[in-house]
């Protein structure tokens, strides 16, 4: 091998992508998929009367169709869209908590709520596939990058 050819640009993926083993790639490109097809299936429908919904249903159906394009790109960049998996995590598990756990806790939790239960549900296969370790070492450890 020539010095030229080791001084060419690399296309393959980014050293912290590295760290995950092909296998955990594709885990997590499952995860991305069951968000992308689950939200495909239910919130894409509503779209095109989205300007007929109530305001903030309005705009958790635009937020999720828009949570489910990022996931459809999670499929062809696992490592890049962890974040993505993060936040469907974390909101889900911000609701569950500090809305639906209170209102099942005093026995005010009517059918609406409970149907969202069952949907938010679904975060449990997104926490399984999620690479923690790797959230934690990527986004939260290492040194940020410049601001100048």
């Amino acid at each position: 091998m020539s010095a030229h050819t080791l001084s060419q640009p690399t296309t393959g993926p980014t050293q912290a992508t590295q760290s995950l083993s092909v296998r955990r790639l594709n885990v997590m490109r499952g995860g991305y998929l069951l968000m992308a097809v689950g939200l495909v299936l239910v919130k894409w429908p509503l779209l095109p009367s989205a300007h007929t919904l109530p305001l903030y249903e309005g705009v958790t159906v635009c937020l999720l169709t828009a949570m489910s394009l990022l996931a459809f790109l999670g499929l062809r960049y696992p490592g890049k869209f962890v974040p993505v998996l993060v936040f469907e995590t974390a909101w889900k598990v911000l609701w569950l908590g500090l809305v639906a756990l209170p209102q099942a806790l005093d026995g005010t939790m009517d059918a609406a709520t409970s149907e969202i239960v069952v949907n938010c549900s679904f975060v449990i296969p997104i926490i399984a596939v999620t690479p923690w370790r790797y959230f934690w070492r990527t986004y939260v450890r290492a040194t940020g990058e410049r601001w100048r």
